[in-house]
This record gives structure tokens, C-alpha cells and sequence, in this order.
């Protein structure tokens, strides 16, 4: 237990626990989305089933992601200016969270014969998820002191992947009853997506209920609309960048690192089964053990951030990588390569967390949706250039997981190289004085 004194020292003045709660409890909710959908159940429906198994299916897959990547791209910095100058983080959330869980939904209707309707879902309900990752984002700044923000984001994230685990253990639990009646893959899969659908929307009842906004509205819109004030916003920011350097830099460090991160999450399982020979049950058993530790690592690793500092637990973290990578190429049997997965599952969560925190700590007041917009983007830039890397090398390899699963440290050794250009104090001092 806590003791009564750590809120005041964690939590902005203010802001309660239960609102903190209600904060982390989206982690809780969305997770849900991330791993059914895209890690665990319906990846291999729309390639084995929606696209019939054939050759192009796993590339219209990942093609699909990177279409609606680019999107996000395109306006999730647009959505947090216009979120900040209209001070609307938590409407704009709803309504993303609304398209997220809708769309997501309507996946049940996916099957054969529904390639492009499907195509278009999959790229709306991922596109409405990265837009509510954003905007969740940035209330962190909002509730957390300066010397709190990665436990917080720790215990967010840690949540996060429990949420997750709740919702595809009762996946698989209902694909193993409706498997023992006889059912096919075509008739269980897209009950599972209305089981994702109901558990985002259920458990992200307590961010609404209980999230604050306390951001004010901008002056008034110009006559040109909100529009342009926002898209005037968002290139102010960018013209201006200079002034927040250590933050412009840390976002092009998370393009590269992250490029790695993304491309363990989205081939782990097919490196499993391609180089190591995993069956799918093993594959499973995987993501759930990953899970585990990427919530142990999110939670204790927001401590280590808040006593350590953000670029040494970040680089601490990067070396957990980069010691992941080396194991599982070196392993040729199931030990080695699990020592990795949980190694890979305590840095994955350590990662992501604790960037968000330092995105919160060197975002300039009053316009963390906007920057939490940039993160975003760089996170999903990151999402196309470190799975196309890995698909371009064992294209040209013919099949060399392992040299592709090697290749992919060097994101991390540069994302290292980067980091210590990074000032933490410089950076915050900036974004104090910049209102």
C-alpha cells in the first residue's frame, strides 16, 4: 500500500485518485482493441478467411495498417490542436472512442466475400484507436507533478496490458466452447469482436464518468473557423520547433527506436513460428507471458523513471532490447528464445511507458494534445518503417527471419546513439517557458 503522503508527491494539486483511475482505466479499455484485433485473433482471420489465403493476404493486411498509420499521421496532430484551442480533449475522445468501438463491432459482419468493406473497417477502427491513444495521452500532464509523471504512465500502461489479457482470455475462452460445438473460425471469430467491442466500451465508462478537463478555451476562433486556427496552430509548432529541440529530438528518437518496438509486436508471432517453430497454442501461451511482463515492466520501470530520470530508465531500456535481440538470434531451442520473449516483454512495456511520460514532461503547457499528436505520429511513422524493413529483408534473404530479427537491433542501437543528445532539464525548462 501506498502511503498517504505519495499522491501529494505523485498527483498534480488538484487531481484526486479516483480521476486517476478513471484515466488509467482507458489503458485498461483500449488494450483490449490492440491485442484481439491486431496481435492475437483477427489478423489471422483476415488473411486466412476474409482474403481466402491468398499470397497478397498478409501484405493487404499490413497494408491496410500502414494506410490507416498514414492517416493518423495526417490528423492526429490536427485533432490535438484543435482538441487544445478548443479545450475539447474529452469530447474528442468520446467521439474516437465512439468510431473505435463501432467499427470494431461492425467486423462481425467480416468474412468471406467482404474484403474491401472489411479493409475500410480495419483501417477506421485503427484509426479512431491511435486518435483516442493520443488524446488519453494528454491528460497526463494535467495530473501528474513533475516528478510523478512516470508512475503514473507506468501504472496506466501496467493496467493496460491486464485489460488486454481479461479480454482474450474471454476470447479464447469462447473460442474454445464454440470450437468444442463444432464451429468453424467463420462463425466464432466475429463474436469476438463484439466481445472486444462491448469490453472497450464498458471499461472506458469510468474515463468519462470521472476524468476531468481542466484545460481552458482558446481566444475566440478567427473568422476563417477552427479549422485553420488549428491547422495555423500545428505549423506554428513545427516553425517554432527550435525552441523545444530536446523534444523535437526526442520524437525522431522514437521514430527509430520504435521502429524496432513496432516490428517485435508485429511479427514476434511469426518469428516464433517461422524461425523457432512454434505451434499456435505455444504462440498464444507467447503473448499472454509477454503481457505479464510488459505490465511488470510498465509498472516498476515508472518508479525507476521518476528516481532515475527519463533519458537513463529510457536507455536502460534500449539496452533490454538490444540484449533481447542478441538472444533470440542466437537461440535454436525453445529456453533461450523465452529468456528473450520475457526479457522483450519487460522492455516493451518499460518503453512505451516511460516515453509518454517524457513526452509529458517536455510538452509545452496548455498544448499536450497537440504534442501528444506529434508523438503519435511518430510512433505510427515508426509502424511502417520497422515492419517494411523486416518484410524487405526476408524478401531479399528469402526467409532469413533471423537476420531480419539481428537487423532490427540496429534501431535500437541508433535510437541509443540519439537519446543522449537528449537534455531532460533543457528540455522542461523550455516547455515551463512557453505558454
Amino acid at each position: 500500500m501506498r502511503s498517504h503522503e505519495e499522491p501529494a508527491r505523485t498527483l498534480a494539486e488538484g487531481v484526486r485518485r479516483r480521476e486517476v483511475l478513471g484515466w488509467a482505466m482507458y489503458d485498461f479499455a483500449n488494450s483490449s482493441y490492440t491485442t484481439v484485433v491486431i496481435t492475437a485473433i483477427f489478423n489471422a482471420y483476415f488473411v486466412g478467411v476474409v482474403a481466402a489465403g491468398a499470397v497478397w493476404a498478409t501484405f493487404a493486411w499490413t497494408a491496410t495498417l500502414a494506410a490507416s498509420y498514414a492517416l493518423l499521421m495526417v490528423f492526429g496532430p490536427l485533432v490535438g490542436a484543435y482538441a487544445d484551442l478548443r479545450a475539447c480533449k474529452k469530447k474528442m475522445l468520446a467521439f474516437s472512442t465512439a468510431g473505435c468501438v463501432l467499427a470494431t463491432a461492425a467486423l462481425f459482419f467480416a468474412g468471406p466475400q467482404t474484403l474491401v468493406p472489411t479493409i475500410v473497417l480495419l483501417a477506421l477502427s485503427n484509426l479512431f484507436f491511435g486518435l483516442g491513444e493520443n488524446l488519453i495521452a494528454a491528460f497526463l500532464p494535467e495530473l501528474g507533478s513533475a516528478g510523478g509523471q512516470g508512475k503514473l504512465s507506468g501504472w496506466g500502461w501496467s493496467i493496460g496490458y491486464v485489460g488486454g489479457l481479461i479480454t482474450l482470455g474471454t476470447c479464447l475462452a469462447y473460442i474454445t466452447w464454440a470450437s468444442g460445438q463444432g464451429h468453424e473460425a467463420q462463425q466464432f471469430v466475429p463474436v469476438t469482436m463484439l466481445i472486444t467491442a462491448l469490453f472497450f466500451a464498458l471499461a472506458s465508462l469510468p474515463t468519462f464518468a470521472w476524468l476531468r478537463e481542466r484545460a481552458l478555451p482558446q481566444p475566440a476562433p478567427s473568422p476563417r473557423g477552427l479549422l485553420h486556427d488549428s491547422l495555423s496552430r500545428l505549423r506554428h509548432t513545427l516553425q517554432h520547433a527550435r525552441r523545444y529541440r530536446d523534444l523535437r529530438r526526442f520524437l525522431i528518437c522514437i521514430v527509430v527506436y520504435q521502429a524496432g518496438v513496432q516490428t517485435v509486436i508485429a511479427l514476434a508471432a511469426i518469428y516464433a513460428q517461422q524461425a523457432m517453430g512454434f505451434t499456435t497454442q505455444d504462440t498464444i501461451l507467447l503473448i499472454i507471458v509477454v503481457n505479464l511482463t510488459a505490465a511488470v515492466g510498465a509498472f516498476a520501470f515508472g518508479y525507476v523513471q521518476d528516481r532515475l530520470g527519463h533519458v537513463p530508465t529510457i536507455a536502460l531500456t534500449l539496452l533490454g532490447w538490444i540484449a533481447m535481440v542478441v538472444l533470440a538470434w542466437f537461440a535454436r531451442g525453445p529456453a533461450l528464445f523465452w529468456i528473450a520473449a520475457n526479457l522483450a516483454g519487460i522492455s516493451l512495456g518499460a518503453s512505451q511507458s516511460a516515453a509518454r511520460a517524457f513526452v509529458s514532461v517536455l510538452s509545452p503547457r496548455g498544448r499536450s494534445a497537440e504534442f501528444f499528436g506529434l508523438w503519435g505520429l511518430a510512433n505510427r511513422l515508426a509502424s511502417i518503417l520497422g515492419p517494411l524493413t523486416y518484410g524487405a529483408v526476408t524478401w531479399i534473404s528469402g526467409g532469413d527471419h533471423r537476420l531480419a530479427m539481428l537487423i532490427t537491433g540496429g534501431y535500437f542501437l541508433a535510437g541509443l546513439a540519439l537519446l543522449f543528445s537528449i537534455d531532460a532539464a533543457r528540455g522542461r525548462r523550455a516547455a515551463l517557458g512557453s505558454e
